[in-house]
């Protein structure tokens, strides 16, 4: 049996999807500024309660132990805040029970995933209620709007603080983009998410750049980048990985023009097999990928001639498409070869969105654009702490200096098995 026809099978009430450990590992965040937003509002409904010495009378008083309470996506540790009544007998004191977390819940009465549920469909007291339910049961009562407003402003605030940070002393080598259509109803269809993610010269992955845009447009590219540039990224990336969206290709020759450019080859895959029968797929698909599976470019070349000779007669406008990126589609052969698997294609944003578009399709209402962006955002942001570094970091500070490379070594250096010509 091939391993292609192995698969794992999932757990009950476990969940697979590309965002799982990243939910897991953001709810705990999630949670807390739910709590910390629900206490705030609570304290501001009892200001005016004074002691007979005028302070106040409800204060902030350090935390409860931590606890844990599992749900589908696994446990999630949660401290609540304590409140100290400074007056009242106990029989009269005025205690702080969060509606998000009751006293003594240890097991979410639901495996529905919570989190992106709190993010993409928690913008309103019905919506939070529902989403609630799905930890602490059906009985569970809603947070007040208020909450809901201070607990958004919150995320607002984190976005508007991201867009602003200082880049000075940031150096990206590589550069992945794309423009995410999302399924959930927004106010203008036409709007996107353009998204940006660079990887440092350690070899480490980042959300660089992350606003709302039209896909296809070189203005909103533009704005995009020159915003990233006038915060301090001067330094270009040495290559850029991205489908064939014009728009964003248009904007980088203004702003980065010695950037080196790569097509996506899953994108340009499926585009050229759109403009197949459907009956040559398989093959078609199998021609491609010696493409840009050879281990040289000369071979890649000849592979990528093959593929012309064999469709051309029949096919000219699957053949059109190949060609016309042909050498943006073999760019990643002048870089280390530990890198190609990461140049090849835009993997590092497809990922990570599969889920979220997903998620957007339950949100009922119609979300405005700024508010769907806050919410994708935070996912995003979350999802970086599980991005894998690439392969071969100690590869990227020789392409800073300016070394070359040529069919992924780098040029000059000995070859495996070569022997060092003696001195003269």
């Amino acid at each position: 049996m091939s391993d292609h026809n192995v698969f794992k099978l999932a757990q009950p009430g476990s969940f697979t999807d590309s965002l799982t450990d990243i939910l897991r590992e953001g709810a705990r965040a999630l949670l807390a500024q739910a709590i910390e937003a629900e206490v705030a509002d609570f304290l501001a409904q009892h200001a005016t309660l004074k002691t007979e010495n005028g302070l106040q009378r409800l204060v902030r008083h350090g935390y409860l132990p931590s606890r844990e309470v599992l749900t589908g996506i696994g446990p999630v540790g949660v401290r609540q805040p304590r409140v100290r009544d400074r007056q009242a007998s106990p029989t009269e004191q005025v205690r702080f029970r969060p509606s998000i977390l009751p006293p003594y819940a240890r097991r979410s009465k639901s495996l529905e995933v919570l989190i992106p549920v709190l993010y993409l469909k928690g913008i309103s007291t019905g919506d939070f209620a529902e989403a609630l339910s799905a930890l602490v049961g059906q009985d569970a009562p809603g947070l007040s709007a208020s909450t809901i407003a201070r607990l958004k402003q919150v995320w607002s605030e984190d976005h508007a603080r991201w867009q602003k940070r200082d880049l000075s002393a940031k150096r990206y080598v590589y550069l992945w983009a794309d423009g995410i259509h999302l399924e959930a109803r927004l106010e203008d269809q036409a709007q996107c998410i353009l998204v940006l993610i660079g990887a440092t010269p350690e070899g480490k992955k980042e959300l660089v750049g992350f606003t709302d845009g039209l896909r296809e447009s070189a203005h909103s590219w533009r704005d995009l980048l020159l915003d990233l540039r006038r915060r301090g990224l001067a330094a270009a990336p040495e290559i850029a990985v991205a489908d064939g969206a014009l728009g964003f290709w248009k904007a980088l020759g203004e702003v980065w023009p010695l950037t080196r450019e790569q097509r996506c080859w899953v994108h340009k895959t499926a585009n050229v097999l759109n403009r197949l029968p459907k009956s040559l797929h398989a093959k078609a698909k199998s021609a491609l990928q010696a493409i840009w599976m050879a281990e040289t470019k000369k071979d890649a070349l000849a592979a990528f001639d093959a593929f012309t000779q064999t469709y051309r007669i029949k096919y000219e406008k699957a053949v059109d498409c190949l060609v016309k990126d042909r050498d943006a589609l073999l760019a990643f052969y002048d870089f280390p070869a530990e890198h190609w698997k990461h140049l090849r294609t835009t993997n590092p944003i497809e990922s990570t969105f599969a889920t979220v578009r997903h998620r957007t399709i339950r949100a009922k209402g119609c979300l405005s654009n700024q508010t769907a962006l806050i919410m994708v955002f935070k996912l995003v942001e979350g999802a970086q702490k599980g991005w894998r570094r690439l392969d071969g970091p100690n590869q990227l500070p020789k392409l800073i200096q300016g070394v070359k490379f040529a069919d992924g070594l780098e040029v000059g250096a000995s070859q495996p098995g070569s022997q060092a010509q003696p001195a003269a």
